[in-house]
């Protein structure tokens, strides 16, 4: 057969879809593009906002953190004591507080609860922390302890990002699957007694 005698030689036949726009789906409903772009803003936070809500809400922990660890560490210091009792030793491996004694640096002689070792004789020197007024307190928050303070608000602020988008997401395709079961149901209804009225014939 030649090409003059084929129905398709001038071109396919023309029809309803050469007035639909290129990539377009005629199936596509109101509600899957509504789900497309709201996917797609939900994407837009899940790369800008989390490591935006890690990076601020972890440097914010660490600067609180890091303002403990200057206050504490101008307001305690370290001395050297003397246990004023003998510590009883006993198969308990944690610490216990027993009266120690010490001179600060104005000379006088203070007396105060530390937490010491088992099994530690009377006599014995230990390290405690003190504040200025001669309190026995513990150590000071380290830098190591605001770093891990950071780290882990930050981790917990990413996190909490993430499962916002997922419950966001989750939220949005729950509503709109209901809104398309109900259309269904209720285009169903109209075509439904057409269908069983061809049966009935």
């Amino acid at each position: 057969m030649s090409a003059q005698g084929s129905p398709y030689a001038s071109g396919p036949p023309s029809g309803r879809g050469d007035n639909v726009p290129k990539g377009a789906n005629p199936l596509r409903r109101t509600s899957d593009r509504l789900e497309c772009w709201l996917r797609r803003v939900l994407m837009v936070v899940l790369v800008v906002g989390l490591p935006a809500a890690a990076v601020s809400a972890g440097l914010a922990s660490y600067e609180a953190s890091m303002r403990t660890v200057r206050a504490q560490a101008a307001e305690r210091h370290e001395v050297t004591a003397r246990l004023t009792a003998r510590v009883k030793s006993d198969d308990e491996l944690a610490k216990r507080p027993a009266q120690v004694r010490w001179t600060d640096a104005d000379g006088d002689v203070r007396t105060g609860a530390a937490l010491v070792k088992p099994g530690t004789p009377k006599g014995a020197t230990v390290r405690v922390w003190v504040t200025r007024d001669g309190t026995v307190t513990s150590p000071p928050v380290s830098t190591l302890n605001a770093t891990t303070s950071g780290w882990m608000v930050g981790g917990m602020a990413a996190f909490g990002v993430a499962a916002g988008s997922y419950a966001a997401r989750a939220g949005m395709r729950l509503v709109l699957d209901r809104r398309r079961y109900a259309r269904w149901d209720a285009e169903w209804d109209l075509v439904e007694p057409q269908w069983s009225a061809r049966f009935r014939r």
